[in-house]
């Protein structure tokens, strides 16, 4: 990979909080699911995306600047021999590969591991610990860079827990399950579908994004929804047909009804994490006309005789 600061097209100064804006941006970019059709996309993105992996984690981001690692994360000098100060293993690490060693001994020893070469040298892998550095023991492989991705879920769907298909860097798809309780922002990770690399693959961590609903409001488990109606509905009862994330539904609103009575729908919110879901709280509200002649002959001379403001006492 080329030198990640060129790639997010940021200095080497540049802070986390620059980093991630042009990470964000070139994401939004190059995401391949707004690249139908451009096979380089997919790729430039992955690049884009494990750049950013590395300048995003400090330890990372540190030790490359430091020379310790290279732009895939991969050690730059094995076992600490840098250099020509490092005798005989000089010509070693100048060779060095994710594979193994290349030019060590001949065309014969192409994927050589180094152990293999000590426990040659010292009697066994046991036997090193007679020299400096005993005790010292091969640090894992490094697995492949992490991928992250922006799932945008429908409101409906995200409380019903619907899968939602995820498209990965490679092309390839996934049907990823929702999890109990979810939350607008939450992270899903999916293991071993990052990049590959020497260790091993990395991971694709999902972050989710609720859309909004343009009647629902989510209220922690529940939801929330305003329902208007009629004044004559109010009066003499009727049953209405009202949206749920399940569907639409017949509600019975009883004689008398005024704005603000609050009806309960069990069971159509969100699902919480021990598996039972929230309900749909259903607030009433009478809308009147602000001219209606015909209603306005009706009530002429009709006065309600009740002070409902008595409770103020002003």
């Amino acid at each position: 990979m080329a030198d990640p600061y060129s790639i997010l097209g940021v200095p080497r100064t540049a802070s986390e909080k620059d980093i991630k804006s042009a990470y964000r941006t070139l994401a939004k970019e190059l995401h391949p699911d707004r690249n139908a059709g451009k096979p380089n996309a997919a790729e430039r993105f992955a690049e884009v995306t494990r750049a950013y992996d590395l300048l995003s984690d400090k330890d990372k981001r540190a030790r490359f600047d430091r020379g310790e690692i290279d732009a895939d994360g991969n050690p730059t000098g094995p076992f600490g021999f840098g250099g020509d100060a490092g005798g005989g293993f000089a010509g070693a690490q100048r060779g060095y590969r994710h594979d193994g060693f290349e030019g060590f001994g001949g065309s014969g020893s192409e994927g050589i591991d180094l152990g293999d070469i000590f426990e040659g040298l010292f009697g066994g892998r046991g036997g090193m610990g007679a020299g400096p550095g005993a005790g010292a023991r091969r640090r894992p492989a490094p697995r492949g860079a992490n991928v992250t991705y922006t799932l945008k879920v429908p409101f409906n769907e995200a409380a019903r827990r619907e899968p939602q298909r995820v498209t990965l860097a490679d092309g390839k798809t996934i049907d990823l399950k929702l999890p109990p309780g979810l939350v607008d922002g939450q992270q899903v990770r999916l293991g071993g579908k990052g990049e590959q690399g020497p260790g091993g693959f990395g991971d694709a961590i999902v972050t989710i994004e609720i859309q909004p609903s343009p009647y629902f409001v989510r209220d922690g488990d529940n939801i929330l929804l305003e329902v208007p109606i009629s004044l004559d509905e109010a009066m003499a009862g009727a049953k209405v047909r009202i949206p749920t994330v399940e569907g639409p539904v017949m509600m019975t609103i009883a004689p008398g009804s005024t704005s603000g009575k609050t009806l309960r729908l069990k069971g159509r919110g969100f699902t919480r994490k021990n598996g039972e879901r929230g309900d749909q709280l259903v607030t009433l509200m009478v809308d009147i006309p602000a001219e209606d002649p015909d209603l306005q002959a009706r009530l002429e001379g009709w006065r309600d005789s009740r002070d409902l403001r008595a409770r103020f006492a002003v």
